[in-house]
């Protein structure tokens, strides 16, 4: 206990004690277990099933869609919710919240599964107890320490995953083997009349609202009985107060009390309480001011006795006051749903559950992806989507981004030659302002693993193609329908050699052109129809003679016209037209995609730019530099550009370059510049900055 909160002081009679605060039991032949649901949700159930008496149990769980626990964690799917409302009788599963964290363990990149959620009526001291038993015992493999962090600030728990063992695979054994993960019935049973019934969610709203309008209507009752007899007694002062001289003779001639009273009572038409009370009214009740008190209130009564009057003539009216006093709750104590609800994906038919919509993906360089509503992303920025719609770290940015929707298949391809997919409405939602979440905790992805590429699939997959190239040099073309299947821990799209890796995928029509660029700064542009479809599991075959030590550093889909970037690992980079690179055959030696020697470096990366875009450059310190492609000067093949990127150390090389959207809020980025003098202009003399290439 803090002292932060309030502990609601509220009669049960007053809310739908039953559903927000649960019960459970076991009686002679028969159990009830009711979980706990959030108040607001439904005060809003019980407002909907008043205004509309109508109502069914399907539109009632569009205010009430299922319990929530104190403990939050996350409920997994609600077919067995739904099937519990409908019936009275269902069950529910109910898993830890956690999240796939990367850390660096000294010069290894190590995971580790963070808790802070567990599920309700878990005792968290017994479960670090049974995860450490079940760990000793060789029952659950992969995990090399447990710890316990939770402090005042919130739960949490550590499980450090050991080195070559997949944490989304541990995390997944601990879901089916500990209670970090537990499966629970619904009984919705409860006393009606004396007699045990097991209710529907509809049937458990309208006892209620029949329980309170009861309550109503008996404390309406009692509150009119007390109003009237404060009424007569104020009447009979009144009267007294009108009529006081006389009133005073009485009594000073009266024997005793029973007689004064039998002479008031006689003298004035009262009953005995009133006279009683006029005689045990105190000498200041004569002062003016006194008087006046006693009349306002007797008006105040008589006002009253009118409303409780027209209250019980009125079940509208007694409907009202429920929804009044349920409102004033809600307002005073209603809180945020604690328990997440997610899709159960054992569930087939899931995808009939979402509605299709166009959303807006976006992942960083990172690996943290989220989805927003088109309309919500287009809300943010007037003109076009603009990338402050996705908050990244500071040492992050915006890396893929692209309008699908919720139905829509996204394949991702890692530098494993892995592929996996995901649905849009798979992808965690988030605000304009979030990080989104961390892909690794969406893909069983091994330590090392990281994503490539993702692409958006069309709906038309016949005749489309996809080619993926190797930092070795191999290139293979697959039919897309290869991938029609794939299971959740993802499917082989290229073998390839030990030490070889994917460095990119692309979606290609089989009438394409591709171009390709090596290290050693050669580039060579072919036909997509030079490579001949291979099945899944082939090795693909050579694009590109590799003189010993280069590897390939870029793939790329080009039409006539589109521009290319060029970017040296020691900074220097230009934009140039692909016409300027020769039509070839694949598996050929190419030509040089610039001028490449010690001030400049190796060719780094090689990309088609779009309009309006930035580029981003990454060194392999972790500097990272932003420049507008504009701003990068355009000059023919054979130059090797000017210096976009100063390097610190000179030892210093950039070691990646990604495109992102163009992003306005850049004021600190300078042009990119030359070293001494102005880069000449196209078809002019080539300077210092602009040196000739050797074909």
């Amino acid at each position: 206990f803090d002292d932060t909160g309030m502990q609601p002081c509220v009669l049960p009679s007053r809310f739908p004690n039953l559903l927000v605060n649960g019960s459970d039991g076991i009686a002679v032949g028969m159990a009830t277990y009711i979980p706990p649901h959030n108040l607001a949700e439904v005060v809003d159930g019980v407002i909907a099933q008043i205004d509309n008496p109508d109502i069914t149990v399907d539109e009632l769980m569009q205010h009430i869609p299922a319990p929530d626990f104190p403990t939050g964690a996350i409920l997994m799917g609600r077919a067995g919710i739904k099937r519990a409302y409908r019936t009275g009788r269902g069950n529910y599963v109910l898993r830890a919240k956690c999240e796939i964290e990367e850390y660096q363990s000294g010069n290894t990149q190590r995971t580790r599964i963070i808790v802070t959620e567990i599920p309700y009526q878990v005792n968290k001291a017994r479960l670090i107890e049974n995860i450490a038993d079940q760990v000793k015992d060789k029952k659950i493999e992969g995990i090399s320490d447990i710890s316990e962090e939770t402090d005042r600030t919130g739960m949490r728990i550590v499980i450090d995953v050991k080195k070559d063992y997949n944490p989304q695979v541990v995390l997944n054994t601990l879901f089916k083997q500990t209670s970090m993960q537990i499966n629970n019935s619904i009984i919705l049973l409860a006393l009606v009349d004396g007699v045990p019934r097991i209710l529907n969610l509809k049937q458990i709203l309208e006892y209620y609202i029949a329980h309170q309008e009861d309550v109503i209507v008996r404390r309406t009752r009692f509150d009119l009985e007390k109003a009237e007899e404060r009424a007569h007694i104020l009447e009979g002062l009144s009267i007294a107060l009108a009529n006081i001289d006389e009133v005073v003779e009485l009594l000073k001639k009266s024997a005793d009390r029973q007689d004064a009273i039998d002479k008031l009572t006689g003298r004035f038409l009262l009953s005995e309480k009133q006279a009683v009370a006029i005689l045990e009214m105190r000498l200041q009740r004569l002062t003016g001011l006194e008087v006046e008190k006693i009349n306002e209130e007797l008006d105040q009564k008589h006002k009253e006795i009118a409303e409780y009057k027209r209250i019980l003539a009125s079940e509208d009216a007694v409907k009202e006051i429920i929804v009044n006093e349920l409102g004033e709750i809600k307002a005073n104590y209603a809180t945020p749903r604690r328990s997440e609800l997610s899709y159960d994906y054992s569930e087939i038919n899931i995808a009939d559950l979402i509605d299709k919509e166009d959303i807006v993906v976006s992942m960083t360089h990172g690996g943290y992806i989220k989805r927003l509503p088109v309309a919500e992303y287009r809300s943010q920025r007037r003109g076009g989507m603009g990338v402050t719609a996705h908050k990244a770290k500071e040492d992050d940015f915006v890396e893929h981004i692209f309008v699908s929707n919720t139905h829509q298949d996204l394949m991702f391809f890692t530098n494993l030659g892995k592929a996996f997919t995901m649905k849009g409405y798979e992808i965690p939602e988030a605000s304009k302002t979030s990080r989104g979440r961390a892909i690794i905790n969406l893909l069983q992805l091994v330590p090392g693993e990281k994503v490539q590429t993702v692409l958006p699939l069309p709906e038309e997959r016949e005749g489309r193609y996809l080619v993926l190239a190797t930092r070795d040099g191999l290139i293979k073309k697959t039919p897309l329908s290869e991938f029609a299947s794939i299971k959740r821990n993802g499917k082989i799209a290229i073998k390839f050699a030990e030490g070889d890796e994917l460095i990119e995928a692309v979606l290609t029509s089989g009438e394409d052109q591709l171009i390709m660029a090596s290290s050693e700064g050669y580039s060579i542009r072919f036909r997509e129809s030079d490579i001949r479809p291979t099945g899944r599991t082939a090795m693909g075959v050579k694009s590109m003679r590799l003189p010993e030590g280069a590897h390939m550093v870029a793939l790329a889909v080009v039409h006539d016209g589109c521009e290319l970037l060029t970017i040296t690992t020691h900074g220097y980079g230009k934009r140039s037209s692909v016409d300027d690179y020769p039509l070839q055959g694949r598996a050929g030696k190419g030509v040089k995609a610039g001028v490449f020697n010690e001030k400049t470096g190796a060719l780094a990366g090689l990309k088609v730019i779009p309009a309006d875009t930035d580029i981003m450059m990454i060194t392999d310190g972790g500097i990272i530099i932003r420049v507008q492609a504009d701003e990068i000067s355009k000059l023919g093949r054979a130059t090797q550009g000017v210096r976009i990127m100063k390097l610190k150390g000179d030892s210093a090389k950039v070691v990646s370059i990604a495109l992102t959207p163009h992003e306005e809020e850049e004021p600190e980025e300078t042009p990119a510049e030359t070293e001494g003098e102005a880069p000449a202009a196209e078809g002019a003399a080539p300077s210092e900055t602009e040196t000739p290439a050797e074909e």
